[in-house]
């Protein structure tokens, strides 16, 4: 029998701006991560990684045209970074701000020279509980920034694509580069999809066998994350509609073909999302259906224990009045009182009808069914 998930414990809110607070406000966070900057450059020939201090100076290196870059930003505890994007790559305010409040939905937004995007990265973690993680895109001609608050390494597959260099990933641009990513994080989709849709088959083999309460706790536990990974599913999808009917210079035709697929995939996860759903419902219904089909049996027992006992009572309780037919003093029969109270064999008698009434009430209760 599948073991019941734990209940996964509430993580901190997310800091919410101060109302009436300016916009673009770059905000970091106390339990903020160093950042950790990886620098991936490649073309059709080469592909290199390395580490870089910081985001100052860079813009120099990243000039040559024959290569493509790839910027990746882990941790956000550094003010100073944030500033050398909005100076040196003209970076919006309001973006870094997007950026560093890691709340923000899946969306994609043009501003002439770059190209910004956000992706929300669903996961599983090792005790299968749901992660939610945040991760942005800047996108310039043959540079992509990408940005994430933790130091979890969830881009390893789209990095060994880009290590081997077998397929487009090396000649498709900066832009191929962003679509590869978003489609890795559209595809873990389907795999946690496909985890919940297992436990929702063991949990209901689980009803059949032995349900119990923590079925219904289970179930809400995955039904809770559905909504959650909705939320992001259907934003994922019209991101991905306006890359297709933006007309940018910095996506190209090639990449658009890629969008189209992901696009598909996201209708489809949005699809599974709601077939999901109402299995979960289901399973929660059909668990309140079989308790309250197994309270509806356990009633119909006492029923008929009852109903047995009923007319026994009945008779114990004349019985047991001791209205004696004579007075035990004087010896004056007294009318009207119980004239069986002193008969021989009396108690014997009142036991074999008693008996009888029993044993008919049960080839009643028999014969009406009551016994299935």
């Amino acid at each position: 029998m599948a073991k019941p998930n734990k209940h996964k414990k509430r993580k901190h809110r997310y800091a919410l701006p101060m109302p009436g607070s300016s916009p673009g406000l770059v905000y970091i966070d106390g339990n903020s991560l160093d950042p950790k900057i990886s620098l991936h450059t490649y073309n059709a020939n080469s592909y290199k990684v390395e580490s870089i201090a910081n985001l100052t100076g860079l813009k120099e290196r990243l000039n040559e045209s024959e290569f493509i870059y790839w910027v990746e930003v882990k941790g956000f505890n550094s003010i100073a970074m944030f500033e050398t994007l909005s100076k040196d790559y003209g970076i919006n305010k309001l973006i870094l701000e997007d950026i560093t409040r890691t709340y923000q939905r899946p969306k994609y937004e043009e501003y002439g020279s770059y190209d910004f995007a956000i992706s929300r990265m669903l996961y599983l973690d090792e005790e299968q509980n749901l992660e939610n993680e945040q991760l942005s895109f800047i996108l310039t001609k043959n540079v992509l920034f990408t940005f994430q608050d933790r130091y979890e390494d969830c881009l390893g597959a789209v990095r060994k694509r880009l290590e081997i260099g077998k397929g487009n990933i090396r000649i498709g641009g900066s832009s191929y580069l962003m679509y590869a990513l978003m489609d890795m994080i559209t595809d873990e989709y389907f795999s946690v999809l496909g985890n919940w849709s297992e436990q929702l088959d063991l949990i209901e083999d689980r009803l059949f066998e032995k349900p119990d309460k923590t079925i219904m706790f289970d179930t809400q536990l995955i039904k809770r994350n559905l909504i959650t990974l909705r939320r992001v599913a259907w934003p994922e999808r019209d991101k991905m509609n306006d890359i297709l009917r933006s007309d940018s210079p910095l996506v190209n035709d090639q990449t658009k073909i890629y969008i189209r697929d992901t696009y598909d995939h996201c209708v489809q996860i949005i699809d599974m999302v709601e077939s999901l759903k109402e299995i979960s419902a289901s399973n929660i219904d059909m668990y309140l259906s079989i308790i309250s089909n197994r309270m509806n049996e356990i009633m119909k027992v006492l029923t008929i224990i009852s109903s047995i006992f009923i007319p026994l009572t009945f008779i114990a309780g004349i019985y047991g009045m001791n209205f004696s037919r004579e007075d035990p003093v004087t010896g004056k029969v007294l009318p009207q009182n119980m004239p069986e109270l002193y008969q021989e064999h009396g108690y014997l008698y009142t036991m074999i009808v008693m008996g009888l009434i029993a044993v008919v009430q049960v080839i009643y209760f028999w014969r009406k069914g009551w016994f299935k």
